[in-house]
């Protein structure tokens, strides 16, 4: 009897750390995506509100988005393309355009981008880095970590190479994409200029030609399809924290997203956890990035300062059916009685 007790007590055991596993595993869109795809587009704040763009509203009709997520409070590129690659904030990965430009980063840094913990989960998998802006390949994303870096000169030649890429049969795990060419006419024209918002129209054009390239490989119907902006601009550029600056569109599809507009507390810099979720990559310790309420299924609740612990929607269901099961056939070769 002590041996069948015993056995049965351990049992208990192992299926209560197996309903905690499956309770996290069931938290709605966590690893149901075998590929991630995120396209950031350098000053396009909340423009994509404010421009024809057909490509973007055919994508994200039926899915989630927010045209004014919050920016890392200083509104510069580094930093807030160093918080959507780290999940950490601007405070705490102290990148800055100087620093990125001139130092190579490695695996030996800390607050590491969310290559490096795909790289650490899934050794094997095809990382990849196409970048206009040059700084987020050589001083963001690390040198060790297996990610294919792609530079080019303007967007069309980032979206050619993208284009080509898929043509010969890739199917990345992870991808990252950046843009410039809006940042570079506010630079120029000022962030309320006629030139301005025409590259903004012209870039969901480049936009919808890299959709259309994953698309036409298949890979839409696992994979998620994130846009996201660094910052705004204003007609004296961008670095401050006006509501122009300091907005930048998020938008999320993918085939269990909610058809949404996301909570106004979503920041740009919830891509990092956004994106290890769907991949099925537990959240680091040191992120406060966080799936938004209500992005995948049941909706959850967003926290700056520590992540959501993750709802079981039938976690402890099957823990009961799977236990009563074992005791079943424990019972039936042992007599407990004796």
């Amino acid at each position: 009897m002590k041996k069948t007790l015993s056995v049965l007590l351990a049992l208990i055991l192992a299926l209560s750390m197996t309903g905690f596993a499956y309770a996290e595993d069931a938290a709605p869109g966590f690893g149901e995506y075998e590929h991630v795809f995120i396209i950031g587009i350098d000053g396009m704040g909340a423009t994509f509100d404010k421009v024809d763009s057909p490509n973007f509203d055919r994508i994200f009709a039926d899915n989630a988005y927010r045209h004014d997520a919050v920016t890392e409070y200083i509104t510069t590129s580094a930093q807030n393309w160093g918080s959507i690659l780290t999940g950490v904030s601007y405070d705490t990965h102290g990148l800055t355009n100087d620093i990125t430009g001139k130092v190579k980063r490695t695996s030996a840094d800390d607050n590491h981008t969310i290559f490096y913990y795909v790289h650490e989960a899934m050794p094997d998998a095809e990382l990849i880095s196409f970048c206009h802006w040059s700084n987020i390949n050589k001083g963001i994303i690390e040198t060790d970590v297996g990610v294919k870096k792609v530079n080019r000169r303007s967007d069309p030649l980032v979206a050619e190479a993208i284009i080509n890429y898929f043509k010969m049969g890739h199917a990345p795990k992870l991808m990252f994409v950046q843009l410039d060419s809006v940042d570079h006419a506010a630079h120029s024209h000022g962030g309320f200029s006629d030139e301005y918002y025409e590259t903004a129209a012209h870039i969901d054009v480049r936009l919808g030609e890299i959709y259309d390239a994953i698309e036409s490989q298949g890979l839409m119907k696992n994979s998620l399809f994130i846009v996201v902006a660094d910052h705004g601009e204003t007609t004296n550029g961008h670095g401050g924290q006006t509501k122009e600056e300091s907005s930048a569109v998020l938008a999320v599809a993918g085939h269990s997203v909610n058809k949404t507009i996301l909570d106004e507390s979503v920041h740009n810099r919830d891509v990092s956890a956004i994106a290890l979720h769907a991949l099925g990559i537990a959240q680091p310790d040191q992120f406060i990035s966080s799936v938004p309420a209500g992005l995948f299924g049941e909706s959850r609740e967003k926290s700056v300062e520590a992540n959501p612990m993750p709802k079981a929607q039938y976690g402890w269901r099957n823990f009961l059916r799977i236990f009563l099961r074992i005791v079943n056939m424990i019972w039936s070769p042992f007599d407990l009685i004796k």
